[in-house]
């Protein structure tokens, strides 16, 4: 669909997914809102367009792609930009949100005959890089279907989940089963410590049977040697996390396991931890 792709938000999520939608061949016009991510990630891909403003993503723009950092970040793009949307411009944001927050953008770009797809990812900065994210979007389907080959340079999986909010509701789940799977793992290995274990052995063991994860098989190593300056950081995290416990409020349900570990990771906040890797969980323990 795209003849014009926009891109806002270049972090480390956004500088590789805009990075395979070039090298795939898309004509992208990118803007960031630091000029030294923006200057860098055009040093790399010549041909693309830089703009000076989201506005201008929005006049040369029939898609436009957000990975920004909150609710208040996309609302304030989007209104920023508002005035300037081509008719039946597509605005996918990969950005974590609640679900409320895709729905106020899709009635608000409905409003001026565009579309808004909510589409949160899965799969680190790791996945971004190597093209492997995965994709759970809400909102129109008709629009999600003549939208998602544009998905496919950095992606791995692609699903459409419902309505709009959907996407982001399952973002949620995915963010649920992952801080209690950390925690399970963080304790497990200080256990093994405690335990006088050898833990590669006891991971070479339990890894190929129920216990099983992707955290197991890609952090295990740095959790034993204490480096947490790589991942998903324990700030974005917990800003994923209250979402997910925002909601439940609304819904009236309690999540009593998640709700703890928020409250562990507010713990590693209060370490100066903030910006270390979601694994960093087992530091807790440790201290």
């Amino acid at each position: 669909m795209a003849n014009n792709l926009g891109f806002i938000g270049l972090g480390v999520m956004g500088s590789p997914m805009a990075r395979h939608l070039y090298e795939d061949g898309y004509k992208v016009s990118v803007f960031n809102r630091s000029s030294e991510k923006l200057n860098n990630w055009i040093s790399h891909c010549k041909k693309a367009t830089k703009a000076k403003s989201v506005t201008e993503i929005a006049e040369k723009s029939n898609v436009i792609i957000l990975c920004i950092g909150n609710d208040d970040d996309v609302r304030n793009t989007i209104n920023g930009m508002l005035d300037a949307l081509i008719p039946g411009t597509v605005v996918i944001d990969h950005t974590t949100t609640s679900a409320e927050l895709a729905k106020e953008m899709n009635t608000i770009l409905a409003e001026k005959g565009c579309f808004f797809l909510d589409a949160p990812i899965s799969g680190g900065q790791v996945g971004a890089e190597l093209g492997k994210l995965s994709v759970m979007v809400g909102g129109d389907e008709k629009i999600f279907i003549s939208i998602k080959d544009i998905l496919k340079p950095y992606s791995k999986f692609v699903k459409y989940m419902g309505p709009s909010g959907h996407g982001q509701l399952t973002k949620m789940v995915n963010q649920i089963c992952i801080a209690g799977l950390i925690q399970a793992l963080a304790e497990g290995i200080y256990f093994s410590k405690k335990a006088g274990l050898e833990i590669s052995e006891v991971v070479e063991a339990i890894s190929k049977g129920a216990a099983q994860s992707w955290h197991m098989d890609n952090r295990w190593e740095s959790m034993k040697e204490g480096r947490y300056d790589h991942g998903f950081a324990v700030d974005l995290m917990r800003k994923d996390l209250n979402i997910v416990l925002d909601q439940a409020k609304l819904m009236g349900i309690d999540l009593a396991i998640t709700d703890l570990v928020d409250s562990f990771y507010e713990e590693i906040q209060k370490m100066d931890g903030g910006s270390w890797d979601t694994s960093s969980l087992l530091k807790r323990l440790e201290s």
